[in-house]
């Protein structure tokens, strides 16, 4: 993952601030291209591993079957509700689709760790509960852009 960012570097998260930060957060802003070019921004929850963000998705929603024509995506992370609170994180790069579509539990070693960290986020449980309605992609971003405005109160 690389933090290519030139400007803000003053509020730009460390490594471990950014960790922490996406290990914390629940929803993303997941944006990708239809294939008239036009852009599209969903919601979604997702879990992140400290190397990937792994995204679980309807599979059969827009986002869905644009991501399966063109796996070239950006996420926004963000927080905070006044000027001087915001934080977030954008990551970019390709996703690529992990265990099988629709999930429906099958052994997947891959999805051990995402698996266990989404359902103890987001139902409290301690196995994933399966839809056969939704299957995971795995961004493992080639770009990340961070900001943290609480920095600049030190400034």
């Amino acid at each position: 993952m690389t933090t290519g960012q030139r400007r803000g570097r003053r509020i730009m998260m460390t490594p471990a601030e950014l960790d922490s930060f996406l290990a914390g957060q629940r929803t993303c802003r997941v944006a990708t291209v239809a294939a008239d070019g036009h852009p599209h921004a969903s919601a979604l929850w997702f879990a992140w591993d400290g190397t990937s963000l792994w995204l679980y998705s309807l599979t059969r929603s827009r986002r869905w079957a644009e991501l399966e024509a063109d796996p070239r995506v950006a996420v926004v992370v963000d927080d905070g509700e006044e000027y001087g609170e915001l934080r977030g994180v954008e990551l970019s790069g390709t996703v690529e689709r992990v265990g099988e579509a629709p999930r429906t539990g099958e052994p997947c070693p891959e999805l051990d760790v995402p698996e266990r960290l989404f359902a103890a986020r987001n139902f409290g449980l301690d196995a994933m509960p399966h839809d056969g309605r939704h299957a995971w992609l795995r961004l493992t971003p080639s770009a990340v852009v961070s900001w943290d405005f609480r920095k600049l109160a030190g400034a």
